[in-house]
């Protein structure tokens, strides 16, 4: 039986894996699709290549690199390569033209649960929203973003200390093995795909979006102290949720890398307000507690939020006692 002649499309670290495994399994794969060599250096003077396209030129596989997808050059060099599957993993989207050429098909790599978490940030999304299990879907590209035919689904946990960048490379591994399991099925003629509705339930479908960097401020008022924690692991290491301060007198900006929810609130005066250990009431939400030489804490409704590792603006990520040495924090600001 003749393989399938494969071309994968993906960009970043994430697709490498898989392509990796494609070709250590001996699947016939004809050519590479990624983005454009990235600008890169203090004058952008430096283009830097995409890690799939990094290691299939190292592999001697063609690569096409195409600005836009339309493009009648692009198109015809796909179909020069006469890809009977395609495989796309950490990509753009795709008009019909592409996915619908070659005859098998062409399948995507989700790190999610589809039908939850169609969009560009499914591992964030999931994480930030407090969920203890994720996973990874193959499924035929149609139409609309996220919404083909199901081919193979398989879950994994978030354990609770879990950030992205944990939680990503698992499924990075994970994913990459279901993309052959997947090929396989599709090279045999067993590959059973099925509509999403089948797997919807009564559970509110939850969207991904992409990211922009309003998303990672954290709003104090919306959070309790386990959501702004999950918060804070979602989006850990990159692009990092971030908060405004004042550090040495000046107005900044702080990343959080690392949070953990702390002691819980005292019990609640007479009045019904907070009451705090010696009388008193406690600050209000998104109040910064600091000794100023081991600890910020956050205060929140239902506890306090301790800030772990964070980022001063210009400055590199540390423990917050290692900030605290040479730098005075208070707000944070409204």
């Amino acid at each position: 039986m003749m393989k399938p002649r494969i071309v994968f499309m993906g960009t970043p670290d994430f697709a490498v894996q898989s392509l990796r495994r494609l070709v250590e399994e001996g699947c016939n794969v004809v050519g590479v699709v990624t983005m454009p060599d990235k600008p890169v250096g203090r004058h952008h003077d430096v283009l830097q290549a995409s890690p799939v396209k990094k290691y299939a030129v190292e592999r001697g596989i063609p690569v096409l690199q195409p600005e836009k997808l339309r493009d009648e050059a692009f198109l015809a060099g796909l179909r020069a390569l006469q890809p009977d599957l395609q495989v796309v993993v950490a990509f753009r989207m795709l008009p019909q033209v592409v996915w619908g050429m070659p005859p098998l098909g062409t399948f995507n790599l989700h790190a999610a649960l589809l039908p939850q978490y169609r969009g560009a940030a499914p591992i964030n999304w999931a994480i930030i929203n407090g969920d203890t299990e994720t996973g990874v879907t193959t499924f035929f590209l149609d139409e609309q973003i996220d919404t083909g035919r199901i081919i193979l689904q398989e879950r994994t946990p978030i354990a609770p200390g879990d950030c992205a960048e944990d939680v990503h490379d698992r499924l990075m591994m994970q994913g990459a093995e279901l993309v052959v399991r997947t090929v396989r099925l599709i090279e045999e003629g067993r590959a059973e795909a099925i509509d999403q509705s089948a797997f919807m339930t009564d559970e509110a479908l939850r969207p991904a979006p992409k990211i922009f960097k309003e998303t990672c401020r954290i709003r104090w008022q919306e959070h309790t102290a386990k959501s702004a924690c999950d918060f804070v692991r979602g989006l850990s290491p990159y692009p990092a949720a971030w908060m405004p301060v004042v550090a040495n007198g000046k107005e900044t900006e702080m990343k959080v890398y690392r949070a953990s929810v702390h002691d819980p609130l005292p019990a609640a005066a007479a009045d019904g307000s907070p009451a705090l250990a010696g009388g008193g009431t406690c600050p209000d939400t998104g109040s910064l507690l600091t000794d100023g030489k081991t600890f910020v804490r956050i205060v929140l409704p239902d506890g306090l939020l301790s800030l772990d590792e964070v980022q001063l603006a210009g400055k590199k990520r540390m423990p917050i006692a290692d900030l605290l040495r040479g730098t005075a924090l208070s707000g944070p600001l409204a």
